[in-house]
């Protein structure tokens, strides 16, 4: 059996909680898998935790602590990263998105936090962290439209995004937030720097159809590919990796609908929100 990935502590907070874990893991005599099966969770997922690319939610956690005898030092380790706005897997792709000279990417449910406008991020942030307090809610949702100035600059970058069409179809926030969502989107898809494609349901079968895929090139430096699911985000920079995600996103691109025609579905689906908004308040 090969020896256990060595794990940086001072990398992340995650990383501190999987250095953590193991040493407790390890000094109970357990495998990974025997400590799963006392949760009960897989021992893929107790490998994760141990390498500090997935969180326990707070129910395992307790038990984790309980199990190994951690006397609260897993649970208090847990509620500091659930307090930082970003894990750190997604502060690490931020800062790479920053220096971009081309961002390509494909998002399966939501539209790219570039692209949002306010109300729609907050109904994400809202959804997807039910605990926040309001304020905790609008610094996220401040921190996600800051960085929107990205595309704002003299020089902005390349952002071609390729949307599935659930997208579109999925009333976040209600029928008049999609309304304004989607012209928002309409509006920057008409800037020289953003260009939107739609991937239809029709088209079947896709490369990433696990979650969602970005790919950023720089001036200096190799491209590196993000890809990223609702609670777990991997930032890879291996040569081989990356060329196999930029063909999956060329065949993504190939599939999808041309700009112009998807411009034209856009924006039916933003009259027929702005319609049945219309409705409701009649």
């Amino acid at each position: 059996m090969p020896a256990p990935k060595e794990l940086d502590p001072s990398a992340s907070l995650a990383a501190l909680y999987g250095v953590k874990l193991r040493k407790l893991r390890t000094r109970a005599g357990w495998t990974q898998r025997e400590l799963g099966d006392r949760i009960p969770v897989a021992h893929s997922r107790i490998a994760q935790f141990e390498l500090g690319n997935e969180t326990p939610p707070r129910d395992v956690c307790t038990m984790l602590d309980e199990l190994l005898a951690a006397d609260g030092d897993l649970i208090d380790l847990w509620g500091h990263i659930k307090r930082t706005p970003y894990p750190d897997w997604a502060r690490a792709f931020m800062a790479n998105e920053a220096r971009a000279v081309r961002m390509l990417k494909y998002v399966a449910h939501a539209i790219p936090g570039l692209l949002q406008t306010e109300a729609y991020a907050r109904a994400l942030v809202r959804i997807s962290r039910p605990r926040d307090t309001e304020q905790q809610v609008e610094d996220l949702v401040a921190t996600r439209l800051d960085r929107q100035s990205l595309l704002r600059g003299d020089s902005p970058p390349l952002l071609w995004c390729v949307l599935d069409e659930a997208v579109i179809r999925r009333p976040v926030g209600g029928l008049s937030v999609m309304r304004e969502q989607l012209g928002h989107l309409l509006a920057m898809a008409r800037t020289p720097h953003v260009v939107v494609q739609l991937l239809p349901f029709d088209k079947g079968e896709h490369p990433v159809m696990g979650g969602s895929l970005t790919l950023l090139s720089f001036e200096k430096g190799k491209d590196v590919a993000y890809t990223e699911s609702s609670h777990s985000g991997e930032l890879l920079e291996d040569p081989d990796e990356v060329a196999e995600y930029a063909l999956a996103y060329d065949l993504l691109q190939a599939k999808a609908l041309p700009p112009d025609e998807s411009m034209t579905v856009i924006g039916s689906a933003a009259k027929e929100y702005g319609a049945c908004a219309t409705q409701e308040l009649t």
